[in-house]
């Protein structure tokens, strides 16, 4: 069956006995990969892996593994990553079968709706499928004030929005930056320990894909320099790219405000300082020289070509890498030849 995106907590936390084969699926994997770790919490199991090509190959494995006994005793759940349609044999073998010991967990990337694995999933009574799709806006700060909350901390005013902005969308990754924290401060549940800037400032992520999220900053401000040498940088594959998409598209939707109101009459100066701690200090001067170059028209037009860019990544084979770097160049010169106001 498929399951509706308000349901997905309820169908997380208290699993349907009936149900022995979850199928989480989407552009957002790490969205998938929480989900499916959530669910083996709520089913207190251990993980049990199996490779697709092991399916592929004996249909009737994974079947007789759902119904084996585990190793150790206790509770188990078949995980298979990444999952595909070549397991779908295996799949329907299991799903036809008298009953499941053990439930299986697979988590896929994007699936066309022809696929034979969805449709085998969303077909079966036995069987739950659900796509995710990457949280955006208030929705994920929402999502990172609750996992505060659960580890025992208390944000400062602009807190929530820098850890969103530094993990770009990624659940997972949020998650892991919050639990960082909890350890650092040695917060508990009774009494919240509060999270300032500094504690950011001092163990904040940047290594890996995420300390390429100020990259659309750079360009958004007109410094092809830093543009260039941060796009060689890259990997050669641009895996990064995403991740640099994701954090000027957060950019836009914060300018936008900010911007009508600059439009209006106000000094970019005067809407700068009313932000307060809502703005953290740093971005203070970055967020000026912004305002200064884009208008609300560019930036509506600029939130377009993100959007479009990122999706014509995600669902086809744009080379990434020279794709991010041509449009982040463009970017700087369009910001470079703004008229300053």
């Amino acid at each position: 069956m498929k399951t509706q995106r308000g349901d997905i907590p309820r169908r997380l936390d208290t699993p349907d006995p009936a149900i022995r084969f979850y199928l989480f699926h989407g552009a957002d994997e790490a969205s998938s990969r929480s989900h499916a770790t959530r669910l083996l919490k709520a089913f207190g199991a251990a993980k049990d892996a199996m490779e697709g090509g092991a399916i592929k190959s004996d249909p009737a494995k994974l079947a007789d593994e759902a119904n084996a006994l585990s190793m150790f005793g206790g509770a188990k759940a078949i995980w298979i990553e990444p999952a595909a349609d070549e397991i779908v044999a295996g799949v329907e073998a299991l799903l036809e079968a008298p009953g499941a010991e053990h439930p299986t967990i697979a988590i896929a990337g994007a699936l066309r709706k022809t696929s034979k694995l969805l449709k085998a999933t969303e077909a079966s009574p036995h069987a739950l499928a659900h796509i995710s799709y990457a949280p955006e806006g208030r929705e994920y700060e929402n999502i990172i004030e609750q996992l505060c909350r659960e580890h025992g901390l208390a944000p400062a005013p602009g807190v929530v929005s820098r850890i969103a902005g530094m993990t770009a969308n990624n659940r997972e990754l949020a998650r892991q930056e919050v639990e960082k924290y909890a350890l650092y401060l040695g917060s508990g549940e009774s009494d919240p320990v509060p999270l300032e800037d500094d504690v950011v400032d001092r163990l904040g992520a940047g290594t890996g894909d995420v300390a390429f999220f100020g990259l659309g900053d750079r360009a958004m401000v007109g410094d092809i320099a830093a543009v260039q040498e941060g796009v060689d940088a890259m990997s050669a594959n641009g895996s990064e790219a995403i991740t640099i998409l994701r954090a000027m598209q957060r950019r836009i939707v914060m300018l936008a405000p900010m911007q009508a109101r600059v439009a209006a009459g106000e000094p970019a100066s005067a809407v700068i300082s009313s932000m307060g701690r809502a703005l953290f200090w740093k971005d203070k001067p970055v967020v000026t020289e912004m305002l200064m170059r884009w208008s609300a028209p560019r930036l509506a037009r600029l939130g377009e070509r993100i959007t479009d860019l990122e999706r014509r990544m995600m669902f086809t084979q744009l080379p990434a890498k020279s794709a991010i770097g041509e449009e982040l160049l463009a970017v700087a010169r369009i910001a470079q030849s703004a008229r300053r106001r």
